[in-house]
């Protein structure tokens, strides 16, 4: 039912100064973002390496649900997402274990989630949605829909790019010697 982490988020005052921090010195990759004005804040997806995500939240009026959380700090972490396949039977998982939830929202195929407060989390917000990850992420960042694996030739053997179901891609280093023991095991299985 919970597939995995997909992000943590963290609420910053400077957008400007947290998005070049995170992509001058760790190289994030930018990708999905959006304001809602209803609620007054932007947020921005961010790639690390190949499936670690951050989420940027950052006020852009007052008042903003961020106002709050940011009063006494420049910035924090400010939930963690997991992905679930069915966040219907999540939430059924939830009121079948008394575990309390709000914000309960289904925008359609794009976007269903729902939220743990941290008073019942051991201190952290919890967002549980279901989505398709590869909807929020930059092309360089993610395979094309119709490729699962890449093979690439390089000097010591061969990188093998996979589509990973969490969205993205994973890249693996092969060796001459264990390209072989892989094309082996593909042989053997057919």
């Amino acid at each position: 039912m919970i597939l995995r982490i997909d992000h943590v988020a963290i609420a910053v005052r400077d957008y400007e100064k947290a998005f070049s921090f995170f992509t001058r010195l760790f190289g994030v990759i930018p990708c999905a973002y959006a304001g809602d004005a209803s609620m007054n804040y932007l947020w921005q997806m961010l790639s690390l390496g190949d499936l670690s995500r951050l989420e940027l939240l950052t006020p852009t009026g007052s008042p903003s649900f961020l106002d709050n959380f940011l009063q006494d700090r420049q910035g924090g972490v400010h939930h963690m997402t997991l992905q679930t396949s069915d966040i219907y039977q999540t939430k059924t998982m939830l009121e079948d274990s008394n575990i309390p939830y709000f914000g309960f929202n289904d925008y359609g195929a794009v976007w269903k989630e729902l939220f743990i407060h941290p008073r019942d989390a051991f201190g952290v917000l919890i967002q549980i949605a279901e989505f398709n990850s590869d909807d929020w992420l930059s092309p360089e960042v993610k395979m094309s829909r119709d490729t699962r694996w890449l093979a690439e030739k390089n000097p010591n053997g061969c990188t093998l790019v996979l589509a990973h179901p969490g969205g993205g891609k994973v890249s693996l280093d092969l060796d001459r010697e264990e390209v072989k023991a892989l094309i082996a095991d593909l042989q053997d299985i057919l």
